[in-house]
């Protein structure tokens, strides 16, 4: 159990984050303020934020970190286990779209792509993030699939890209451009297409104990 000091340390920056990641959302990165965050966190000095966090960009990592279970899924070590890409990428495709799109998810959405392409230190902040940390984990997780022999070989970076592009694509569909078809294609569906087209062009093969009752 974390020591009482600990635990108050944490929720306050808990705290922290989900004011500044609303704030974020609401106003951008760049006009956010610190005492437009400390007023959404609850916490009367606007200077506190500075006792949880080095600067601004450092909260908005932070944010982007702990507000995204598929980003700390990526980022965490259960790609590196022994499991077959399809428990794998169907764990990250349901996760990485369900993060996207509930309430805090839609938060991230706007910060990530409303601020991305005109503000150079976010995206600084997010190609460290992506190709430092996530993208480059599960960019090893495919390649020591292709060591196994379990996936054909190819350029890892590619394939990164194709898994991930086709959810990104799903998600800015249905909940930045709302296309008319939207409604009626699923999170679901949407995943399982995306992890079935991903792995026949990898060529991997289920055996007959994973299948069960599906076919790859």
């Amino acid at each position: 159990m974390p020591r009482r000091d600990d635990q108050e340390f944490e929720d306050r920056r808990q705290q922290i984050i989900s004011g500044a990641l609303t704030v974020f959302s609401e106003k951008g990165f760049e006009k956010a303020t610190n005492k437009d965050i400390a007023q959404a966190a609850g916490i009367r000095s606007p200077g506190l934020i500075y006792h949880y966090f080095k600067d601004k960009g450092d909260l908005l990592r932070q944010v982007i970190e702990q507000r995204s279970p598929a980003l700390q899924t990526l980022l965490s070590g259960d790609l590196t286990l022994n499991r077959p890409p399809h428990e794998v990428l169907d764990l990250l495709g349901r996760t990485f779209v369900a993060t996207l799109t509930d309430q805090e998810g839609l938060a991230l959405v706007r910060v990530l792509f409303g601020e991305a392409l005109r503000r150079p230190a976010l995206a600084d902040i997010l190609r460290n993030l992506g190709q430092t940390y996530a993208l480059a984990n599960l960019a090893r997780y495919l390649s020591a699939q292709m060591d196994a022999g379990v996936l054909r070989r190819t350029d890892t970076g590619a394939a990164v890209r194709c898994f991930i592009g086709p959810l990104l694509a799903y998600i800015l569909s249905r909940e930045i451009l709302a296309l008319p078809d939207s409604p009626s294609l699923t999170a679901e569906t949407m995943v399982a297409m995306t992890v079935e087209t991903f792995l026949r062009g990898m060529d991997y093969r289920y055996s007959g104990a994973e299948q069960g009752g599906g076919n790859a």
